[in-house]
């Protein structure tokens, strides 16, 4: 009998399939920084309904692939959705600043390969909790248009996104808990100071900053649709955080849902149920 030896690097290239309906590409890269590769999985289904969700893995704007968990596509890749797990160089070695941009280009990434995965590059939602709401946020305020002068045609592509779910999101870090509550690396945020870098040593380079990762000061009329889920007892980022997202875009005319969950902290058990939400959101703004 003949036995076929395939070596292990290629079939760690070989794409995992995890059920009948769902295949996981594991470890594409999207960027590369400092001799550091930057990743994502991708989650294919079986039958795609030409829609892309990235769920960025992030929480204190840290990206560890243990967070993506059996069932961590499945609200989506069960209605058709190809989910994209991004990942992130983590703090305190890369900064909310670096992170930023880390985002953008995962989102330009997936749209100059759609054709890879068949999907729409024009329908792309954005979903994520905590740090990860927060770039989500961040994506469906600041993505826009590439750079036409790149060399790079990745960086040419847009990283505007067409639609975002998202839990308990900071939105502005000038007014935490209320206004003039500054927390940019300090007071009630100290211990992520890390992540925001010396220009949260002052007050001026706090308000740059501030200013600069906040997705509320960068709300426009552009604003894709947003669906946020927010406990009212959530001792991290405070309700106040979506509630004032909410109504700046509003102000705005930016199509936007809160749902506030009674008693509910940083995160509750079976918070995967509660991405229904999410999943009406994005069937309702991109497949129609």
């Amino acid at each position: 009998m003949t036995r076929l030896l395939i070596p292990f690097a290629i079939l760690l290239l070989l794409p995992e399939v995890l059920s009948a309906q769902v295949e996981r590409q594991r470890d594409i890269i999207y960027q590369r920084t400092e001799g550091v590769a930057l990743t994502m999985d991708v989650f294919v289904p079986d039958k795609p309904n030409g829609i892309g969700i990235i769920k960025i893995v992030s929480g204190g704007w840290k990206s560890n692939h243990s967070k993506v968990k059996e069932g961590f596509s499945s609200p989506y890749t069960d209605h058709g959705y190809t989910v994209f797990a991004v990942f992130h160089g983590s703090q305190p070695r890369y900064k909310v600043r670096d992170i930023m941009g880390f985002m953008h280009r995962a989102v330009r990434f997936i749209r100059t390969n759609a054709a890879q995965w068949n999907i729409d590059p024009n329908r792309i939602g954005v979903t994520g909790s905590s740090a990860g709401g927060h770039l989500s946020l961040v994506l469906a305020t600041k993505g826009g248009p590439g750079d036409p002068k790149a060399k790079d045609p990745i960086d040419r592509a847009s990283s505007a996104v067409q639609a975002a779910g998202v839990f308990y999101p900071p939105t502005d870090y000038l007014n935490w808990s209320e206004p003039g509550d500054d927390c940019v690396g300090i007071s009630k945020q100290e211990r992520w100071q890390p992540a925001f870098g010396d220009e949260s040593a002052t007050a001026e380079g706090r308000q740059v900053l501030g200013r600069h990762m906040s997705s509320i000061y960068h709300i426009s009329e552009k604003t894709p649709p947003v669906s946020i889920i927010h406990g009212d007892a959530d001792p991290i980022v405070p309700l106040f955080q979506s509630q004032s997202f909410v109504k700046i875009a509003r102000a705005k005319g930016v199509t936007i849902e809160l749902a506030i969950k009674e008693g509910a902290k940083h995160g509750w058990p079976n918070k995967s149920a509660d991405e229904v939400q999410f999943l009406n959101w994005f069937n309702h703004h991109l497949l129609k």
